[in-house]
C-alpha cells in the first residue's frame, strides 16, 4: 500500500522524529505556499495551534515557509482547531493551518490544513503537496524578494471567536441557572470555552485549565471523561462537558455522572432536528465506527444512518455531497453543517445545552435514547499494511465470526492512519461472545499480517 505524508488528519507524530521535524515543517511551509499561491495578489494564511511545547518550533517553522514563499501569515496562537476553520472563512484567507495533535500526549504534534471555505484539504491536493515535500530536489518557485510574505499576530482572534459561538446558540435564550462541569484538557479551548458559558449566563466548574506544554491531554479531557462524571455528582452540577487537546471533539455526561459518547450524542441531536424538519433527508452521516445501535435508531424513527470510512473530513465530505445537516463520530467529533464545516466541541455542547434549555429537561431525561450494543476494539501491531483481500486466510476467519454473528453484529477490520497497527472490532448482543471473537481475530491478524 502507498505510503502517505498525510493520514486521517493531517500529518502526525512525534516531535523531532520524522516526519514531526523543523525541516519538514519548513517544507511543509513552502510547498503550500507554493499550491496555493495563485496570481499577483498577496496571499493570507492562518496559523493556530494547541498548547503543546513544541508547537513554537513548527509555528516558527511554517511561518517561515510560507513566507519565503510568498503568503502573509496571521498568527492567532493556542484556539481550537475549529476556531481556525473559522477564521480562514471569515478573514477570507486562502489557506488556514492547525498545529496540534488533537488527543494525542504532549510529545506529539500534528500539522492539519483548511481551505478557505474552511474545509479540510482532500487526499489529492494532501498529496500533491507531499510530493512537493518529499521531492529529493525540489524546485521551489520562490517569489521576487519584494513579494516574501509577513508575519503578523491577531489579538482579537479569541474574542471573535466567542463570538461567533454565540451567535450559534439562540438569542432569546441563556444558561442563567445552569451549572456546567468544563475541561479543557489543557489544551487549545482554555482561553475561550470558560468565556462562552459565563457570558450565556452558566456557572462553571474548571478542570484542565493550567496548559504548561506538557499536560495537555494528561487524564483529563474527552479521554478521561470519568473526570468530569464524579466532579458534576460532587457540585450537583446538570452537564459534565470535556474536551481534547483542540477542542473539536466532545464527550459529556448527565447530571446523575452518566457518560454519553458521540453516537449518544447524535442521536438526541438528530431526533431533535428531525422534529422539527430540519434534518435534511432525515440523514445522519457518521464511520463505520458508530454502534449499531444509532443506525437501528434512525431506521426506528424514520430516518438513515450514512456510514464513511473513519475521520471527521470524510464524514464532511459525505454531508456536503448529500447536502446533510448533522454528522460525526463515536469519538465526539460533532458537525452541525448550519454553523459550521468541521467538528466543533464547543459548538455542539451549546446546542446540547439549547436543546435542554428549549425542553426544560436535565441530560438524563432527553439521552437515553438508544442502548448501546457491546463493542469491543483492540489493536494488532503490523510490520507492513497489506489489504485484506490479499490475506485469504484473514478473510475466512472474518466470514466465520460473521456468520456467528447471526446478521445482529458487525466485524471491522482497518488499519490506523498514524500508527502501525491494524484496528480490530466486534459488535454484538453479548459481550463474552464479542470478546472471544475479538480474540480470535486478533489472533488471525497476528498470524496472517505478519
Amino acid at each position: 500500500m502507498k505510503q502517505r505524508l498525510f493520514g486521517t488528519d493531517g500529518l502526525r507524530g512525534q516531535g523531532n522524529i520524522f516526519p514531526m521535524t523543523p525541516e519538514i515543517a519548513l517544507r511543509l511551509g513552502l510547498a503550500a505556499g507554493q499550491y496555493f499561491r495563485n496570481g499577483s495578489r498577496r496571499h493570507r494564511v492562518v496559523i493556530g495551534k494547541d498548547t503543546r511545547l513544541s508547537g513554537y518550533v513548527f509555528e516558527t517553522a511554517l511561518t517561515s515557509g510560507l513566507c519565503a514563499n510568498g503568503m502573509d501569515v496571521f498568527l492567532v496562537g493556542p484556539l481550537p482547531t475549529p476556531a481556525i476553520s473559522f477564521l480562514t472563512r471569515n478573514m477570507r484567507a486562502d489557506l488556514g493551518v492547525v498545529i496540534s495533535a488533537s488527543h494525542n500526549p504532549f510529545m506529539d504534534n500534528g500539522i492539519k490544513f483548511f481551505d478557505r471555505e474552511g474545509f479540510k484539504l482532500p487526499d489529492e491536493a494532501e498529496d500533491e503537496i507531499s510530493e512537493l515535500v518529499l521531492a529529493q530536489n525540489p524546485q521551489w518557485d520562490y517569489p521576487a524578494p519584494e513579494k516574501i510574505g509577513r508575519a503578523h499576530r491577531i489579538e482579537d482572534a479569541r474574542g471573535r471567536y466567542i463570538v461567533y459561538l454565540k451567535n450559534s446558540f439562540s438569542p432569546k435564550l441563556t444558561l442563567d441557572g445552569f451549572k456546567v462541569v468544563l475541561d479543557c484538557a489543557n489544551g487549545a479551548a482554555y482561553g475561550v470555552a470558560p468565556l462562552v458559558f459565563e457570558e450565556l449566563g452558566a456557572k462553571v466548574v474548571k478542570v484542565g485549565m493550567k496548559p504548561d506544554g506538557l499536560n495537555i491531554n494528561h487524564k483529563c479531557g474527552s479521554l478521561y471523561p470519568e473526570v468530569i462524571s464524579n466532579i458534576v455528582m460532587d457540585e450537583g452540577a446538570d452537564i459534565g462537558i470535556a474536551l481534547d487537546g483542540d477542542a473539536d471533539r466532545l464527550i459529556v455526561c448527565d447530571e446523575k455522572g452518566r457518560i454519553l459518547d458521540g453516537d449518544q450524542i447524535m442521536a438526541l441531536c438528530a431526533l431533535e432536528l428531525m422534529e422539527k424538519d430540519k434534518l435534511h433527508k432525515n440523514m445522519l452521516v457518521s464511520t463505520v465506527m458508530s454502534n449499531m445501535a444509532l443506525e437501528l435508531f434512525m431506521q426506528d424513527h424514520g430516518g438513515t444512518l450514512l456510514r464513511t470510512a473513519v475521520g471527521d473530513r470524510y464524514v464532511v465530505e459525505a454531508m456536503r455531497r448529500e447536502g446533510a445537516m448533522l454528522g460525526g463520530e463515536q469519538s465526539g467529533h460533532l458537525i452541525f453543517m448550519e454553523h459550521s464545516t468541521t467538528g466543533d466541541g464547543l459548538l455542539a455542547a451549546l446546542q446540547l445545552l439549547r436543546i435542554m434549555r428549549e425542553k426544560e429537561k436535565p441530560l438524563s431525561e432527553l439521552a437515553g435514547l438508544l442502548e448501546p450494543f457491546p463493542q469491543v476494539l483492540r489493536n494488532v501491531h503490523v510490520e507492513r499494511k497489506i489489504p485484506f483481500e490479499q490475506a485469504p486466510g484473514l478473510q475466512t476467519e472474518v466470514a466465520r465470526v460473521e456468520k456467528a454473528l447471526y446478521g445482529k453484529g458487525r466485524v471491522l477490520l482497518r488499519y490506523s492512519g498514524t500508527e502501525a497497527v491494524c484496528r480490530v472490532m466486534v459488535e454484538g448482543p453479548d459481550t463474552d461472545k464479542v470478546e472471544l471473537y475479538v480474540g480470535e481475530l486478533v489472533a488471525a491478524c497476528e498470524k496472517f499480517l505478519r
